[in-house]
């Protein structure tokens, strides 16, 4: 399997290269703007095809594409994962802070995928993962641009997944929430307790790549965000109006979590004929 993954040499990025190093006869493609972090990684790693650039260039994904046919060709998996997130309210910010984000969030994901998507039909059957946020379902205060760009690569996730399972090739979509990475903010990457390691989240891009999964949240409980968009939008507003937004939503979140999975549970053992035992699993 020749994967490539984009936004590599820090968080989610390295952990995903890390765990996709354990496949066995995976051979992997490096991309990221610091070089000397991509060569640390592909050493620590046993190897891999290193593409230090910055994926906003004009010139970004032809260059990466003929890496790839040059070293491999073929391409197995396609992890879009490279990102950025520069806070500010609409009225200040104002239109730049928005192009910032669509242009490496969603602009050098959509480009890159153009130029890979002939190899991954190549080599069909493959996948492609794009990686978003709990934020693409909805919208935080100051962070107006990040979910403008998170919002639109979901969006066009579903589209290719359409148009694109004809041809083989598989397109999940990961929405992982905070974790201990340099995107994090420092305040919260000093909280207590303390975030979790990005390990998770790579655990969830192999599941909606190889694993073809349609979409993994990651935790898990955080799909309650996309319901309450749905089911009651002006609670998920008055919500994202409070300013402890995320301990908030956390807090609400887990509640019903856990009386959904009561619910579930109790649903089951209702409908268990008497005497028939049931299976438990591990």
């Amino acid at each position: 399997m020749v994967a490539l993954v984009t936004g590599a040499s820090s968080g989610i990025g390295a952990a995903t290269a890390r765990r996709l190093a354990r496949e066995p006869g995976a051979r992997l493609v490096l991309v990221a703007r610091r070089e000397d972090r991509l060569r640390a990684l592909a050493d620590e790693i046993g190897g891999a095809t290193v593409v230090a650039l910055d994926l906003t260039d004009a010139d970004a994904p032809a260059r990466v594409a003929e890496a790839v046919e040059r070293e491999h060709g073929r391409l197995d998996l396609l992890v879009n994962n490279a990102g950025a997130i520069w806070f500010g309210h609409f009225a200040e910010a104002g239109w730049d802070n928005v192009r910032q984000h669509m242009a490496i969030n969603f602009h050098a994901v959509v480009r890159l995928t153009e130029a890979l998507l002939p190899a991954l039909r190549r080599s069909a059957p493959s996948a492609i993962v794009n990686v978003a946020s709990p934020i693409a379902r909805f919208g935080p205060r100051e962070a107006g641009g990040y979910v403008a760009s998170k919002f639109a690569l979901a969006g066009w996730s579903d589209v290719l997944y359409l148009e694109e399972r004809p041809h083989g090739v598989h397109v999940g979509l990961v929405l992982p929430g905070e974790f201990a990475t340099e995107i994090t903010p420092a305040h919260s990457r000093k909280r207590v307790p303390p975030l979790p390691q990005p390990d998770k989240a790579a655990e969830a891009i192999i599941a909606a790549g190889p694993g073809r999964r349609a979409e993994r949240w990651v935790p898990r409980w955080y799909w309650l965000f996309a319901a309450m968009r749905i089911l009651a939008p002006g609670l998920l507003r008055q919500l994202a109006a409070r300013k402890r937004l995320r301990a908030v939503i956390r807090r609400k979140a887990s509640r019903l979590a856990a009386y959904t999975r009561s619910a579930i549970v109790g649903a089951g053992r209702l409908r268990r004929s008497p005497g028939r035992t049931g299976h438990r699993r591990g």
